[in-house]
């Protein structure tokens, strides 16, 4: 049997890093604190939007595809999960798997501006824009702040992937990898939080 993964293979978790080590650098957890504080803005003014317009919010949500948060949160979930996969064999020295897992991670991560686009497409066709009312005009806003986040990460994968296929990380020296990660799981958790607030609970 052959010792490289194959996508079907979720790879054996090797020995974790040295204690206190946190993956990446400290350029992109800046980055990703930064993130989480624009999204936090914008979450207050979710809550506070919500607490002035409590009617708008839940009829607002009935309006939405549902089906539409549940693809695009599947193919959040499932694309980080193929990433934390190709830092997992990087670092067990399984250099080809890697590769493969983070070329399946873009292409899951590619689906989801598609899903995106096909969401709005079905919104505007059942009259629902920036100005059918508050609720929607805060979904927009925070639900494009996130795509755009996603298309920095989307870029980044692809910048990544041109390093791996040249060489450019090994088992001792894959810091962009876990940079990107971690990059891709926060933008992951943040689409988490907003799933439910919009599609969900409201």
């Amino acid at each position: 049997m052959s010792s490289e993964a194959t996508l079907d293979t979720i790879p054996e978790i090797p020995p974790a890093p040295a204690a206190g080590r946190i993956p990446g650098n400290k350029g992109i957890w800046v980055g990703i604190t930064c993130e989480f504080v624009e999204f936090a803005v914008l979450f207050i003014v979710y809550f506070v939007a919500r607490s002035h317009f409590p009617e708008a919010f839940q009829q607002g949500a009935d309006r939405l595809s549902r089906v539409s948060g549940t693809v695009i949160t599947l193919l959040m979930v499932t694309s980080s999960f193929f990433i934390a996969c190709s830092v997992t064999t990087m670092r067990a020295g399984r250099r080809k798997a890697s590769l493969y897992w983070l070329i399946a991670g873009l292409i899951v991560a590619l689906g989801y501006p598609v899903a995106k686009y096909q969401e709005i497409q079905w919104n505007l066709a059942h009259g629902i824009n920036g100005e059918s009312g508050i609720f929607f005009t805060v979904y927009y806003y925070l639900t494009f702040n996130h795509l755009v986040h996603a298309t920095w990460g989307i870029l980044g994968i692809i910048w990544v992937l041109a390093r791996h296929l040249v060489g450019g990380y090994t088992v001792e020296d894959h810091v962009g990898l876990e940079a990107l990660a971690s990059y891709w799981h926060a933008t992951d958790i943040i689409w988490l939080i907003i799933f439910p607030f919009f599609y969900v609970l409201a």
